[in-house]
């Protein structure tokens, strides 16, 4: 199906909408401490080995970065919020202006993709991650968290949360775009709203 001029123009103002709702995120205690312990069993269960390449989706101010640095991995991070990338290339990381569900890379260049809480800001979520697997080589490792729905802290209500599925409705899209899942983790905490649950998924791609 090729779009027409008119369906094109709908998309484009679709997405300009949606990175008007970017705003910044300061790293927090909580989600350092989370970061760290899935970054540890990621690395884990997917076997790469340092100097692998990886890229950051929705990489932030960069703390996942400064880790992979500190880890001895080639990483790139992608954001579309420029005050993060501004932060981010202050401290020397190779940080680019790029939309998750677009990538700018070709076919196969890296090793593993990381991205903790990007999913849900996508609002064709099936696309962005057959994106992910097209830019990782065969065999190459996606880590991926999102934050689960109607728990206390609502985060389907989110202005900018196009995407708070189901766990099994995120296994099935993960398949559907050709990854194997190696392991789901529930990720659970109490927050200052009261009990909240994220979903990590460690995958493969096939």
């Amino acid at each position: 199906m090729k779009l027409t001029p008119s369906q094109a123009a709908k998309i484009e103002k679709l997405l300009e909408k949606v990175a008007a709702d970017i705003y910044p995120e300061p790293a927090t205690e909580l989600h350092t401490t989370i970061t760290l312990r899935m970054m540890d069993m990621f690395f884990a269960k997917s076997g790469l080995a340092a100097g692998s390449t990886l890229l950051d989706v929705g990489c932030g101010s960069g703390p996942a970065l400064a880790e992979f640095k500190k880890r001895g991995y080639a990483a790139i991070g992608i954001a579309l919020g420029h005050r993060d990338l501004d932060v981010c290339r202050q401290q020397g990381f190779d940080a680019r202006f790029m939309d998750q569900s677009f990538l700018d890379f070709e076919d196969g260049v890296f090793d593993g993709v990381w991205a903790r809480h990007c999913l849900e800001h996508s609002v064709i979520p099936y696309l962005t991650l057959l994106e992910f697997h097209r830019v990782l080589r065969p065999g190459g490792a996606l880590y991926v968290e999102v934050p689960a729905p109607d728990t206390a802290c609502a985060h389907q209500t989110n202005r900018n949360h196009y995407s708070v599925l189901g766990k099994s409705m995120w296994a099935q899209l993960m398949i559907r775009a050709g990854f194997g899942i190696v392991e789901v983790n529930d990720i659970k905490m109490t927050t200052g709203a009261g009990p909240d649950v994220y979903w990590g998924f460690i995958l493969n791609r096939q």
